[in-house]
């Protein structure tokens, strides 16, 4: 990872992931998990002041640790939340099988190298029973604006440190084997229909 991988794409996609559209969601997904709570791609931890500490033990946050960890010391350190961070990939988590009661997923799906286990794992170490909160941005559902990001997917690519604009999150998490519950399906107000598809919702880790 070059430079720009390292300190400027990070600090340009943590702006975007600050804005108040995507705050919005953020304040919508988080206060629903409770227990022991695994989040994959934490990042900078702009998701840890939407935590409801009344429901939530713990949260590990995993992460590679590449760029966007730097950013996250303020938020860290004023967590509402106990915190544990564990550096690893998200398709090779070092934690025991059916540990945490939710896992959440907020604009990670995009970026990891292997969603379909990435998801594999976050099933393993969820509780048979356990839910995934998500709400990820990807492949929309009209073909003229899927046309779209296939073509600014490669340049996108590079410019938002490996972020996909085309990746469709409810074929990966149907394949990882979740149970899909209530979904939302939306544009993301404000932004350009290629960037601003969002799949929002619930879904659930069945026993194996």
């Amino acid at each position: 990872m070059g430079f720009y991988g390292r300190h400027i794409g990070p600090r340009i996609v943590s702006a975007l992931c600050s804005l108040e559209d995507i705050t919005e969601q953020r304040r919508i997904v988080l206060p629903k998990a409770h227990g022991i709570v695994l989040e994959v791609g934490i990042g900078s931890g702009l998701n840890l002041p939407h935590y409801d500490p009344a429901k939530v033990v713990r949260v590990i946050g995993v992460d590679p640790g590449e760029g966007f960890v730097a950013l996250g010391t303020r938020l860290w350190g004023n967590s509402r939340v106990p915190l544990q961070l564990i550096e690893a990939p998200a398709e090779k988590i070092p934690l025991e099988d059916n540990i945490a009661d939710t896992a959440v997923l907020t604009y990670t799906l995009c970026s990891v190298s292997d969603p379909v286990a990435a998801l594999r794992e976050i099933r393993r170490v969820l509780k048979p029973g356990g839910m995934l909160l998500f709400c990820e941005h990807g492949k929309a559902e009209e073909a003229s604006v899927v046309r779209w990001q296939d073509r600014l997917n490669p340049v996108w690519k590079v410019l938002a440190c490996g972020c996909n604009l085309n990746r469709d999150t409810m074929a990966l998490l149907i394949g990882a084997g979740f149970e899909i519950g209530a979904v939302d399906r939306f544009y993301l107000p404000h932004a350009p229909k290629p960037v601003a598809f969002h799949c929002r919702g619930v879904a659930g880790a069945p026993a194996v």
